[in-house]
């Protein structure tokens, strides 16, 4: 049975069911851009924006970012994603409506509610493989045309309340994600820091008290994806 604990996270994570639009709706339409990509972003809540607005989402935001700052537009930007999906939720989804091997970007950040149910970090590891080597395909098999952005820490929430072995968990999946995208050839992004400011500073949390609010997810595109992205997009042959 499962605990009051485990049922509230639910709740809170896993109830809504939240799929994005097919196109960024910040993206100015009239700024010049010498550059277009068409963008697909894979993860779960954390992708999909839950408790923000659709504009203030990460995938969103990095769009107008590299438009405003790089000129560089995302477009067609769509996000794969919904609450509470771990890897196999995602899997299955992509299995069941396949995206296409013509993106020319991809981005991927899953495994937090992997972690939260009690998977092992040893099944997370062999599931999210395979979701990159997706990702990959998706991409034409072009391995600097895909990201990865590592899971936030939810402990430096009011729900995680500070807890240690949420922290150390969330570390080992990092550290198993990380450790395959490099074996992959594909970037790795890491945004915990950011997100273990959330106590200290709860504007960085959502009023779920849970996710990023959109000042964290804009801290995230400001002091890691925008450079790194930018400079991934234009080393790309």
């Amino acid at each position: 049975m499962l605990s009051l604990l485990t049922f509230l996270f639910c709740f809170v994570a896993c109830t809504k069911e939240e799929v994005a639009p097919p196109s960024p709706i910040t993206t100015q339409p009239n700024v010049e851009a010498d550059t277009t990509l068409s963008y697909l972003a894979l993860g779960d809540s954390y992708t999909i924006g839950t408790s923000v607005a659709a504009e203030e989402r990460w995938p969103n935001q990095l769009a107008q970012a590299l438009l405003e700052k790089e000129s560089i537009r995302l477009e067609p930007l769509e996000i794969v994603a919904r609450n509470g999906w771990r890897t196999d939720n995602l899997s299955n989804a992509l299995h069941a409506s396949d995206p296409g091997t013509d993106w020319q970007l991809v981005s991927l950040l899953i495994g937090v509610n992997d972690q939260y149910q009690g998977f092992n970090v040893d099944g997370y590891r062999s599931r999210f493989r395979a979701l990159l080597e997706s990702a990959i395909r998706y991409a034409g098999g072009d391995t600097s045309s895909v990201f990865v952005v590592s899971i936030p820490d939810y402990a430096y929430t009011p729900f995680g309340g500070g807890g240690a072995q949420v922290s150390a968990d969330i570390d080992a999946f990092n550290a198993a994600a990380e450790a395959i995208s490099i074996s992959l050839g594909v970037p790795f992004y890491d945004i915990v820091a950011i997100s273990r400011e959330g106590l200290k500073t709860p504007a960085l949390v959502a009023e779920d008290d849970l996710h990023p609010s959109g000042l964290q997810y804009r801290r995230w595109v400001d002091e890691v994806l925008l450079d790194q992205v930018a400079q991934q997009i234009r080393q790309d042959p």
